[in-house]
């Protein structure tokens, strides 16, 4: 065994890092807030697999657009008004992050990462024990306006540039693609290299393997403070008392910022609320995962199923779920997929989960200059399974001393404790 570590959080990025951090020699035990059986930001997920998204959430012109839609109660994005600093200070560097320069300088990583860990996830489909039901048919930016349209076909032309393949269709050419579903739109983007996959089932298997690899569990466990001794951590104190182990990585998603002060981190991270509803039984259910361009609501088969997904509702670590937000989920889908009534979703028990929001757009991934032995794996937003395998690999790889893949350092931990 190369030595102990101990990951906290047991969300999509948490298990990952532990599965590739347990591949590589090391003896893991992952500590989790929630029991067993539990329902977080990784479950109920649209279960996208996008290197088409390499633009940071923090670009230019979403200030305006998030201003114009916090009118809209039912729009894709919403602040909940309230006196935070943290939620002033994370604005501020929003703000700041959302240059095309930024732009710039983050897509060709954000395509690399994702590139890597598409491959990653079909080394994981091809093992018999996983099966979470990977379909690699692409992703459809489906657009009802022309202006829509043209809006996307900038980006497919952003995309090309990177060498992502991406295809403007019409509408003919959009029906044709994707036959099994009725469609009105003007036309899509086609990103070929996005892939879907059931989330759930996923996490199961995830931690089915890692129980196989001997990985420990300790759950309902709370890191609530952390024993430092000469640049390096020595134990983290879980409901009283002191786990030690020699390499430690944070993976607390929106919940990290509770306990990286203790660290001597600042980690700005907001929880953005997203909601799912699933149709057992959809009217019609298409091949291809698709993204409702102007609504911005995601759209994926999982076997017999069809999910539908969106928002991104700041409003801190509330786990209450906003009835009005739910709606506008459910009132787009007949623009759409005009063979859908708002009634198909009457009776169906919305899922929510909380996305920890970075403000510049980017993960915090990698080694902290003020401990040795501290890692951070959290802040992916609306890619954690998008970037779950990389991640994992990326850590152990940290851990093991492994020559790095990629420059980093846009990601770095320190990027915003000063």
């Amino acid at each position: 065994m190369r030595g102990h570590v101990a990951i906290v959080g047991g969300g999509v990025i948490g298990l990952s890092t532990a599965y590739y951090c347990a591949k590589a020699g090391y003896s893991v035990t992952v500590i989790d807030r929630n029991p067993p059986a539990r329902n977080g930001c990784s479950f109920g997920n649209a279960g996208m697999v996008v290197p088409s998204h390499f633009i940071p959430l923090a670009a230019p012109g979403m200030v305006a657009l998030g201003l114009k839609w916090m009118w809209n109660p039912e729009s894709p994005f919403y602040i909940r008004p309230r006196f935070d600093p943290q939620l002033f200070e994370w604005g501020w560097r929003f703000w700041r992050a959302s240059t095309a320069e930024r732009v710039q300088k983050a897509a060709p990583l954000l395509r690399d990462i994702s590139l890597a860990s598409r491959a990653a996830f079909e080394e994981l489909a091809a093992l018999p024990q996983l099966d979470f039901g990977l379909v690699k048919k692409g992703l459809l930016m489906l657009c009802r306006s022309q202006h829509a349209l043209d809006e996307e076909a900038h980006t497919a032309t952003q995309a090309r540039a990177l060498d992502i393949p991406a295809d403007v269709l019409d509408a003919r050419q959009t029906a044709a693609l994707d036959p099994a579903i009725t469609m009105a739109v003007a036309g899509s983007v086609h990103f070929p290299q996005d892939c879907h996959l059931s989330p759930d089932r996923f996490m199961a298997g995830l931690q089915h393997e890692l129980e196989r690899l001997g990985c420990h569990f300790r759950w309902k466990a709370e890191v609530r403070g952390w024993q430092t001794e000469r640049g390096r951590v020595r134990a983290a104190w879980v409901d009283g008392e002191a786990l030690e182990a020699d390499e430690f990585v944070l993976c607390g998603g929106s919940w990290s910022p509770e306990t990286a002060p203790q660290l001597g981190l600042n980690l700005p991270i907001q929880a953005g609320k997203g909601y799912s509803l699933t149709l057992r039984q959809p009217r019609e259910l298409p091949q291809l995962c698709s993204i409702f361009t102007e609504a911005r609501v995601a759209i994926t088969p999982m076997g017999d199923t069809l999910r539908f997904g969106g928002t991104m509702e700041i409003g801190g670590l509330n786990e209450t779920i906003n009835p009005v937000r739910v709606r506008g989920i459910i009132k787009s889908v007949p623009k759409y997929f005009p063979r859908f009534e708002e009634s198909d979703f009457a009776g169906i028990e919305p899922w929510f989960g909380l996305r920890p929001v970075p403000p510049d757009g980017l993960p915090y991934i990698g080694r902290t200059k003020r401990l040795a032995n501290l890692c951070l794996a959290t802040g992916h937003g609306m890619m954690g399974i998008s970037l779950a395998p990389i991640t994992g690999q990326l850590v152990a790889d940290t851990l093991t001393g492994a020559r790095p893949r990629f420059d980093l350092s846009l990601l770095s931990p320190d990027r915003h404790s000063g």
